[in-house]
This record gives structure tokens, sequence and C-alpha cells, in this order.
């Protein structure tokens, strides 16, 4: 990890994560951190959100920044980076999917555990059955929860990601058994410690960011990306300064260049923009 900068930082794209990063403990943007993120894109700056959120559920935070009309405020990066979307032209630029054949071993991997697995798209989330587990993503998502009586099949239509919800010492062991078998053909962590995800190999979010950093013509050292979980690594990796927050994993926090002074619920995020871009 880097000292913090001296002088002001030559940023033109600002890549965020939302949960524990942007947002504070109530699932907000703090009106300091739109404030600060509205006068990076008035200079120039492309502000994307970047979460492992579908499309529709990152829709309520583009609206508080107020930026979406904007041409630096157009790109959004959904589901880990397996989504670009250009809410200019309603169109999702870039997608990776997971393999029909790849969600389908992983499920009955999961179902002999024990778990139910999902899959999303850009308005649902799609399962089996419903239970507490699949109930607590359906909220947090903010996303419709469909049932899909002949679920096993409509994998075979393959989809950006899939996630497997539950306990979090059950799940630990439940990724060892999909690592062993999967992990040429999916990208598989845990984002959060009840969520176990499978995404395309290759894929995350410093993949996405690097992708739409080269379809605007950014050289990807102008790039800084904000993070704080292990979803975020290949962003904190692959952007040209990976920000963590002072509330990030310590696997973050040392594989960033630069650690944040305050946390998520004291405007880090805000705090590091004025201070070193603005």
């Amino acid at each position: 990890m880097k000292k913090l900068p001296s002088s002001k930082l030559n940023v033109k794209l600002i890549a965020l994560d939302l949960d524990d990063t942007l947002l504070n403990k109530q699932a907000q943007v703090s009106d300091r951190n739109v404030r600060a993120l509205q006068r990076a894109a008035a200079v120039g700056i492309y502000i994307v959100l970047c979460s492992g959120r579908a499309e529709d559920a990152i829709l309520p935070f583009v609206r508080r920044l107020n930026l979406a009309g904007l041409n630096e405020g157009r790109f959004l990066i959904a589901v880990n980076g397996a989504s670009v979307f250009d809410m200019h032209e309603r169109l999702r630029i870039h997608e990776c999917l997971v393999r029909p054949e790849v969600l389908q071993r992983a499920n009955s991997i999961a179902e002999e555990a024990g778990f139910k697995t999902e899959v999303y798209d850009a308005t649902s989330i799609y399962m089996e059955e419903m239970n507490e587990w699949t109930e607590l993503d359906v909220k947090l998502c903010n996303l419709k929860g469909v049932v899909v009586p002949d679920y096993k099949n409509f994998l075979g239509k393959g989809f950006q990601k899939m996630l497997i919800p539950g306990e979090p010492e059950k799940l630990l062991e439940l990724q060892k058994k999909l690592k062993a078998e999967l992990s040429s053909s999916a990208n598989i962590f845990i984002s959060k410690p009840y969520f176990l995800e499978l995404l395309p190999p290759e894929c995350g979010k410093g993949e996405a960011v690097s992708w739409l950093s080269n379809h605007l013509g950014i050289p990807v050292e102008n790039t800084i990306g904000f993070g704080d979980s292990m979803n975020d690594e290949s962003m904190i990796r692959m952007c040209g300064l990976g920000v963590a927050m002072e509330n990030a994993l310590p696997a973050i926090k040392d594989c960033a260049d630069f650690v944040t002074e305050f946390s998520n619920d004291e405007d880090g995020v805000a705090d590091f923009i004025e201070k070193f871009v603005l």
C-alpha cells in the first residue's frame, strides 16, 4: 500500500462499489458523497457505479446522484462486472454469461449440500423455491423474486450470475467443492459472508472497468476504483489506483494502493475525492 498522495491525482474515471463503500449502513448515499461526485462529473470525470446488483437494483442510486443525464454519468457496471450498461442508449454494451452446463452442475452440487441457487436478469431473481435466504436477497436487491417450476432446464438459457445464499460457515465448505470442480469454468467467490457467487471466468468488476475505459479511450492508469470486499478485488487491482475503504476487509486493504482515512459511514469516498481528486 502506498502513502496517501501528496498532490492532485489525474483521474478520468471513478468506479464505485455500493454496499459498504459509497452506501452507509442505512444503504443510502450521503449528501456529501453526492456533492463530491457531482463536482467530479462537472470537471469531466466519468462516475460509474459498479455493483454486484442487477441493473434495475442500481437505478435508485443512479437517480440519487442525478448524473445519468450527463455523458459522465451514463454508464453503470452491474452483476459484479458481467454487464456494462449505457443508460442513454438503454442498452447492455458488454455482457458475459456463465455457460448453461456450468450453472446446471453448480446447482446439482449446491443441492447435494442442501442449498438452493438463484440466477438473475436485469429485473428479476429466479429460483426453484423461495426460502428465508432467497427472500433475504430479494429484499436486499429490491428486485422481483420469481419461482420457476422447471428451474433446472431454465438454467439452460445461460445467465450472468448464479448466487447461492446460506449460512456462512456452510458456504465456505460449498465454495471448496465448487472450486475443486468448476474453478476453470467460473469465477467463484464469497461477496458477503452469506452470499456465494459464480460469475463467468475472467469476469469481474476490474475487467469491466478495463473494458469500459478502453471503450471510452481512457488510459487505465487514469482510473480509480473504490471498494471494500472480495468482489471488489479485481477492480482494486486493475484500476490505475485502487482505493480500499477504511472499513474494508484486510485482504482488500493489502492489495490496494491507498486506504481511505474514513469509513463508509463517515463519507470516506467524498473525503478522498475532495482531498486528492478535486
